[in-house]
């Protein structure tokens, strides 16, 4: 094997670690700007509006021979 080769190959193996690390990086990155997308969409949610306050019994039977 020829020591030029063998340097090449070691190059290409440090590159190829560095490719990965700066995907790796993009990667997270990407995965934090959409979670603050989300948590930012879930706040902007308005609030349920309360039921009015209806009497006890309506909504305890349900009339099937209508």
């Amino acid at each position: 094997m020829d020591v030029s080769n063998i340097a090449q190959l070691a190059t290409s193996i440090a590159d190829t670690g560095n490719k990965q690390a700066v995907g790796i990086a993009v990667l997270k990155k990407a995965q934090d700007i959409q979670a603050s997308s989300a948590t930012a969409l879930i706040e902007a949610i308005p609030p349920v509006p309360s039921a009015p306050r209806l009497p006890s019994n309506l909504g305890n039977t349900i009339n099937t021979t209508a």
